[in-house]
């Protein structure tokens, strides 16, 4: 089994396809069309499934990769119905009814958070491997029996991780794996996620807290501070602003500061990590920025925009994540995220919790049980998850 083969392009067309005649990708591709069918279900069909899972796949498909979406299940009979008639797959109101009459290689678990531990569980145990979104739970207890049944059962249990496979951030971790940042010593990052209607943790910074250790390794202190200037969380979270604090087990140190009240889109994401003598920088997901001389130039790798041959569900790392997923089930390749990295995200989600609640530094790893808990009191006690929210 090979590691995640990362084709090395920048968002766009192959250059020795493009350069080759085949502008838009999507030639004969003896390598891909020779692979395995996969035929894939999805549990739940709202806006990530539509906007980023659906489009990818069709993507991946226009390429010559043969994975299939068989079938899905949504109680929302209005959306159903569009998913029907544009995919041609079949609908089930009932998941378990899907799992039990259609022959599926691999599941999407896409539904709301709090329900990830239960469709997961049940998919794992028909004997499915599973791709799950993130968080992968709401609960570390959950999680963790999440990735436990998958090592008791033996299919695989991949978490979502996106930004892993988007170019950007893979080039980095590339470089950083071939020593131009040999050893690196600090990582700073930034994160804004200014909408009212959600968690600022859990629905966006997650991706950051995952982006830390896959950069820099595993975390084993965090000192968290936050405030709740504003108050405008429908949700009432507790905070709208806060800044963590990393020691990790490499010795390296770093910092990560999130906003729910910035604006998201200028500028909302921003990675740095520092080396000897050298530094990179990722400028929301889509600028790498290398510097590794005084006297040398600054490197860059940057779409060209407008770019016709850009495709969002490539550079946004779904079409990467869904063929790594598609490999794993075939025996060919090993999960860039496993189900325990997912873990391991909400881990570092959790103890920022604690860290805040406690007004001091934690260590990892956590112990479920008590983390949980404490985590869950603090929450409530600024009114989460507001009313109705439940």
């Amino acid at each position: 089994m090979t590691q995640y083969a990362y084709s090395p392009t920048y968002g766009h067309t192959p250059l020795h396809k493009a350069l080759a005649g085949d502008v838009y990708g999507i030639g004969y591709d003896p390598e891909r069309a020779s692979r395995r069918s996969i035929r894939l279900g999805i549990i739940g069909a709202g806006g990530v499934a539509q906007s980023k899972y659906l489009p990818a796949i069709a993507r991946l498909r226009m390429i010559w990769e043969p994975v299939e979406l068989v079938a899905f299940a949504t109680r929302n009979k209005e959306q159903a119905r569009k998913i029907e008639t544009t995919y041609h797959t079949r609908h089930y109101s009932d998941y378990q009814q899907m799992l039990a009459q259609e022959e599926i290689d691999g599941v999407l678990v896409l539904s709301p958070d709090q329900l990830h531990p239960e469709h997961t569980i049940a998919a794992l145990e028909s004997g499915r491997h599973v791709l799950v979104e993130k968080p992968i739970a709401r609960s570390l207890i959950q999680a963790e029996s999440m990735c436990r049944t998958a090592e008791r059962l033996g299919p695989k249990l991949m978490a979502v991780a996106n930004k892993r496979y988007s170019p950007p951030y893979r080039r980095a971790k590339l470089l950083i794996e071939a020593g131009i940042l040999s050893d690196p010593a600090m990582f700073v990052g930034k994160f804004n996620l200014g909408y009212d209607y959600v968690d600022l943790f859990e629905s966006g910074t997650i991706h950051l807290f995952d982006l830390t250790r896959y950069l820099m390794g595993d975390v084993q202190t965090i000192f968290c501070t936050g405030i709740n200037r504003y108050s405008v969380s429908h949700r009432r979270y507790p905070v709208d602003n806060a800044i963590a604090v990393f020691n990790f087990v490499s010795g390296a140190v770093g910092s990560l500061y999130t906003s729910a009240s910035a604006l998201s889109f200028k500028p909302w994401e921003r990675v740095e990590v520092y080396g000897k003598h050298a530094w990179l920088a990722v400028e929301d997901q889509r600028d790498l920025i290398v510097y590794r001389s005084e006297e040398g130039p600054e490197e860059r790798w940057s779409p060209v925009l407008p770019n016709t041959l850009l495709f969002d569900e490539e550079f946004g790392g779904f079409m990467g994540m869904l063929e790594n997923f598609a490999q794993v089930i075939r025996g060919k390749e090993a999960p860039l995220v496993t189900g325990w990295d997912g873990y391991r995200a909400y881990e570092l989600n959790v103890a920022c919790h604690l860290s805040l609640a406690r007004k001091a530094q934690v260590s990892l790893p956590l112990d479920p049980s008590n983390a949980d808990a404490e985590a869950l009191a603090w929450l409530k006690s600024s009114g989460w998850p507001g009313k109705g929210q439940e």
